[in-house]
């Protein structure tokens, strides 16, 4: 059967899979018990180039529930862009294909979005047995560096910003524009739902490491480099007068103290300039700072103006029917 947005399913369980021969069919079977008795619900796999045994391992599943996709494009963040664009559901539960996350919580994460009218649950592992189970030196840390630096940054309280087990409403799926390709788009989702107001709820999930003899796909280091790069660009995107502004005071400040002690002092106790060069260049700093500053008013200006256009095409789905449960 073929789903649009005028004849969507109530769920779809969207499973990215690279390289999980050991744990696919497990997480698979999980998810169809989970989904049982769930009507007009399904179960999508994206292989993501694959060069072990995953598509033979899902295929030795017989169902009518199972729906196997393939995404040439490498990376996490490209299976879930691929996924919003395909599916057309009510909700859209994500959910890794490495046995890490309780499948059978997916029914308690689709009801608590339906009935509360939510655009997104977070599955939360860090407040539950996270951090006893993962074993990876500096994942705890890197955690909840992470989760502090956006909801302070964004003024938010997400729970786990790197958990890969949420539901998202339809609304969701078919507004944010996923850019990431790999592992930051969860960070980016994060962010986008903050900034546009979307309805947030956390939900305490159980956490297990992954069983002996899987291989993570995530680089502690450079995939946590990656997130923090994408915090620090997100917030130059979603806040330009915050980010630039700063930055203005900052190049005025250590330039003005400069300005101070090598020029100023000296010419106020001799009457004469003596570094006409290290004047030049922190005039030419203050002048940075000025551009900068006014960069930051005019693109925040734009931003607002982008956050009222959204306000506004979503109304118009509203009036469509775009989020009709059918």
């Amino acid at each position: 059967m073929i789903f649009t947005k005028n004849n969507i399913m109530n769920l779809a369980v969207v499973i990215p899979a690279y390289n999980e021969e050991q744990t696919v069919k497990d997480v698979v079977n999980e998810c169809l018990k989970a989904i049982k008795k769930i009507p007009k619900s399904y179960i999508y796999i994206y292989n993501n180039n694959s060069t072990d045994k995953t598509i033979e391992e899902v295929e030795k599943i017989k169902s009518s529930k199972i729906i196997l996709k393939n995404c040439n494009e490498q990376g996490k963040g490209s299976v879930i862009r691929k996924a919003f664009r395909e599916i057309h559901a009510n909700c859209v539960v994500m959910l890794d294909a490495d046995l890490t996350y309780p499948a059978n919580a997916i029914p308690k994460l689709y009801k608590k979005l339906i009935d509360e009218d939510l655009d997104m649950v977070i599955g939360d592992r860090l407040s539950s047995t996270y951090f006893k189970e993962n074993k990876r030196p500096f994942h705890n840390f890197g955690n909840t560096l992470i989760r502090q630096s956006i909801n302070t940054l964004f003024r938010a309280d997400i729970k786990d910003i790197l958990t890969g087990f949420r539901a998202f409403s339809y609304k969701f799926i078919k507004s944010c524009p996923v850019l990431s390709s790999g592992f930051t788009v969860e960070t980016e989702m994060s962010i986008y739902a903050i900034e546009n107001r979307m309805s947030i709820a956390n939900e305490i999930i159980e956490y297990k490491d992954r069983p002996k003899g899987s291989v993570s796909k995530l680089n502690t280091y450079s995939d946590g480099l990656k997130a923090l790069k994408t915090i620090v660009r997100l917030f130059r995107s979603y806040h330009p007068l915050a980010y630039f502004g700063t930055l203005a005071f900052f190049i005025a400040f250590i330039f003005g103290i400069i300005a101070v002690i090598r020029c100023l002092i000296p010419y106020f106790e001799t009457g004469l300039v003596t570094n006409y060069p290290t004047l030049m260049v922190c005039g030419l700093a203050f002048i940075a700072a000025i551009i900068s500053l006014f960069s930051g008013l005019i693109l925040d200006s734009m931003v607002q103006q982008d956050k009222r256009n959204f306000e506004l095409i979503l109304n118009q789905w509203e009036e469509n029917g775009w989020n009709e449960r059918k």
